[in-house]
């Protein structure tokens, strides 16, 4: 299917591993001319040439922490104008409520809320005339379905989901969609380290907590970072014009939800 995307200037977040790497790899296929962002200029550069041996279409890197303005400032250079802005950013450490100070909070806002916000502010109004914009928020299943060891993640990413609800339907009417991707369990290292934070605290073994995670899910597996991504891709796509405002869980049926 083509998406409908070649020639279109994509700016993808934390993409040199996990989800972001899935998203980027996913839009060079479609002949987006992309711009990925991450912290670790080796770590980078490496994947912006394994994306374009997979694609045939290397990705411009940016070596940008995007939680702090310099590094958006950064990004925002290589590529002020993107059609499609796929935000995202290491979610923050997890933990018991009680021992985060709030020095905690306001780096889980800056880097899961407001630098989101950030992105969008200085790229939206250029999308709105141009009559095409696709921004994706990579958030949490959590969003919907809060984890009490993910406190930092839950605020701050509810935070953002609460802007986007009434941004987005603002600005539909100009061919803009704005909307929220809701992982759950994928096999990325984010997941491993949550992971061995659970065992830790309930003392048990890691390969039986990562058993009994995987297991309870409708689809005894984790989920594939391509599986991730081939969703972001189609979300920015020209054919998802009629999609805005949404909160799109891809967790294998985990969060049951409601009909």
């Amino acid at each position: 299917m083509d998406l409908g995307l070649k020639g279109r200037k994509a700016v993808v977040c934390a993409a040199s591993q996990g989800l972001g790497r899935a998203s980027a790899v996913a839009l060079a296929r479609e002949g987006v001319e992309l711009f990925i962002a991450a912290r670790r200029r080796e770590v980078l550069e490496a994947t912006a040439d394994e994306i374009g041996k997979l694609t045939g279409n290397r990705p411009t890197p940016v070596v940008a922490d995007v939680t702090m303005k310099e590094g958006r400032d950064a990004l925002l250079a290589a590529c002020p104008a993107p059609d499609i802005l796929v935000n995202n950013a290491g979610g923050p450490p997890p933990g018991d409520f009680r021992k985060f100070e709030r020095d905690d909070w306001i780096k889980a806002l800056d880097g899961n809320m407001l630098a989101p916000i950030a992105l969008i502010k200085a790229t939206l109004d250029g999308m709105i005339e141009r009559k095409f914009g696709r921004i994706v928020n990579v958030t949490s299943h959590a969003v919907k379905a809060p984890v009490a060891m993910l406190a930092l993640s839950n605020g701050a990413r509810a935070g953002l989901t609460g802007f986007i609800a009434g941004l987005s339907r603002s600005v539909a009417e100009h061919n803009v969609t704005i909307n929220n991707l809701l992982p759950g369990t994928f096999e990325t290292d984010r997941l491993k380290s949550n992971l061995a934070a659970l065992a830790r605290n309930s003392s048990r073994d890691v390969a039986e907590v990562t058993k009994e995670i995987r297991t309870a899910n409708p689809t005894r597996r984790f989920g594939h970072p391509d599986e991730f991504g081939a969703t972001c891709a189609f979300l920015c796509s020209a054919q998802a014009g009629y999609i805005t405002g949404q909160n799109i869980l891809i967790d294998g049926g985990a969060y049951p939800g409601t009909f």
